[in-house]
């Protein structure tokens, strides 16, 4: 016979203690679930839970850093090509006056 096996239950105190232990020292996620004895996929989700709860980006996602950067290099990507274009009317002018 098998015996079916039993989900361990942690309060939302311990979940909470795990994830900021995770947040605050930077250590690896494996690491902080092996110190205290649980799964290391189970603080892997809890941890992703309060990166989304938090608006943090998740992995391949995007920080508010990263965002704030993207759109100054869009702005400044946009800029340029006006730049260009400007320029190369300028030089269609010139080539035409240079032609006649």
């Amino acid at each position: 016979m098998v015996m079916a096996e039993t989900r361990r239950r942690f309060d939302r105190e311990f979940r909470e203690g795990a994830v900021r232990i995770v947040r605050e020292t930077g250590k690896p996620i494996a690491q902080v679930a092996r110190d205290l004895g649980i799964n290391s996929g189970t603080l892997a989700n809890w941890v992703a839970q309060d990166r989304r709860d938090r608006g943090e980006a998740a992995a391949g996602g995007l920080g508010e850093d990263e965002r704030a950067e993207l759109a100054r290099l869009r702005k400044e990507n946009a800029e340029l090509a006006m730049e260009r274009d400007v320029l190369k009317r300028s030089v269609v002018l010139w080539v035409k006056e240079a032609t006649k």
